[in-house]
């Protein structure tokens, strides 16, 4: 039998993304990083959507997406609008699957803040074909995420302000608890289409006031409770 061992692999592997826990030098390992669409009223409204007949929808990115603690974001290429997009991250300590709404929190290992950076005209573009959003929403450094924040220190935040400013300009404030689709309805549904695994990252939507950054500019989101990340765009 031929076990695979970094020995024996053809091409060099991919080194492991993982965050950073608060408080301690531990590491979060990243599996996939699941996003939910349009999941605050007044974005899907600004986003020409409906809040009142939407059924959740995911997309997802890639774990080597991700930017680390507050490191740079690169402008991509093949894009002049390109959006800023706050958002509270779940990490998951257990996978399954069919999971119960009842018991969805007990799988969350704790909360971070993070960005979902867009291509907002080439994902445009992907809905006017009808084809997948990939390279607006999975490309190179399109993760900013801060450090973990793990539920034993904190709980599970329900209300709390999430905000997001660029250049010192507030850009987007809400409240975790407009989220159309809640934390544990979120695991519970997203647990019936794939087998959730440890390490798996929901990013869960985002408030209105999306738009647009060019180079120089200074991103900071904060979340209540969680933290707040800098990320400067070059």
């Amino acid at each position: 039998m031929n076990i695979a061992t970094p020995q024996n692999h053809v091409v060099q592997a991919p080194a492991p993304v993982s965050l950073s826990v608060r408080g301690t030098q531990s590491r979060f390992p990243v599996h996939r990083i699941y996003c939910v669409g349009r999941n605050y009223a007044a974005h899907t409204i600004e986003m020409g959507g409906d809040p009142n007949r939407e059924a959740p929808f995911f997309f997802q990115k890639n774990p080597d997406n991700v930017v680390l603690d507050g490191g740079d974001f690169p402008y991509p290429p093949r894009s002049s609008n390109v959006h800023h997009e706050i958002e509270m991250i779940v990490a998951l300590a257990k996978g399954g699957k069919d999971i119960p709404l009842e018991s969805a929190l007990d799988h969350v290992y704790g909360y971070a803040v993070g960005l979902d950076m867009t291509r907002r005209d080439l994902q445009d573009e992907c809905k006017k074909a009808s084809r997948p959003w990939e390279i607006g929403k999975a490309f190179e450094h399109s993760a900013p995420m801060g450090e973990i924040v793990p539920a034993s220190t904190i709980g599970h935040p329900e209300n709390g302000a999430i905000w997001l400013k660029v250049n010192g300009d507030i850009r987007q404030q809400g409240d975790l608890n407009h989220m159309i689709w809640k934390v544990p309805e979120m695991i519970s549904y997203l647990s019936g289409l794939f087998e959730l695994q440890p390490g798996d990252l929901i990013m869960s939507g985002t408030p209105s006031g999306v738009g647009a950054i060019v180079r120089g500019d200074v991103m900071e989101g904060h979340i209540e409770g969680i933290g707040t990340l800098h990320t400067k765009v070059t």
